[in-house]
């Protein structure tokens, strides 16, 4: 969806100039919430693929259509621009009080002589009084709001691209905590790799071309 927010060249300058140039005293994440994630398996277990052995033919991998839920959990997640490294929590909702606890663990993470910068979309959660108490209570932490309609200038959604495309696209799990594990695994060795995203911004063609 195209944006049509009459701020939007501010707005968009503002985030790129985040990616682009921050200052030295400033640690900028790029934050939101990934909603729907569903633990379910299959009716019937998938079939690997087989090789081709002794001139026969190989066998592709068989998966069942149809499969069963087991419930869903959401992820509040922190993507540092700088390195790549991703703070996460599972959680079962995408409440205003989870986002304000990811906001006060990063202020907890992050060195006291740097400003906290925080790329946000426009969610109501992200907007809510007991934010804009965290706020008044914390002066070195700042919003930075994405034009509506772009929250594709966000990093934190491709993160959660590489996410849905490594793990939760094909996985199976039997129950939510299992889902939970999946994603805490997938967390820490992307953390043990993890790197900036080339970032260039084409202001004449949405969304932005984002390359890891």
């Amino acid at each position: 969806m195209a944006s049509h927010d009459p701020g939007f060249d501010d707005k968009a300058a503002d985030v790129c100039g985040l990616y682009l140039d921050p200052p030295e005293n400033w640690a900028v994440f790029s934050v939101d919430e990934k909603t729907g994630m569903q633990a379910r398996s299959r009716t019937n277990p998938t079939r690997p693929a087989q090789p081709a052995q002794g001139g026969g033919r190989g066998r592709p991998a068989q998966q069942e259509f149809e499969y069963r839920r087991h419930g869903t959990k959401a992820l509040s997640a922190a993507f540092e621009c700088a390195t790549g490294e991703v703070l996460a929590a599972p959680t079962d909702s995408i409440r205003s009080d989870n986002f304000v606890k990811l906001l006060a663990e990063l202020d907890s993470q992050v060195p006291a002589h740097l400003e906290l910068r925080c790329i946000v979309d426009n969610l109501a959660t992200h907007s809510t009084k007991a934010v804009e108490e965290f706020l008044d209570e914390h002066h070195r932490v700042f919003l930075h709001r994405t034009p509506t309609h772009a929250s594709w200038l966000n990093q934190i959604e491709m993160w959660f691209s590489i996410l849905t495309r490594q793990l939760l696209h094909t996985a199976e799990f039997n129950h939510t905590t299992d889902l939970t594990a999946a994603i805490l695994d997938h967390l820490a060795d992307h953390n043990n790799r993890a790197k900036p995203f080339k970032w260039t911004y084409h202001p004449k063609r949405q969304p932005q071309d984002l390359r890891a």
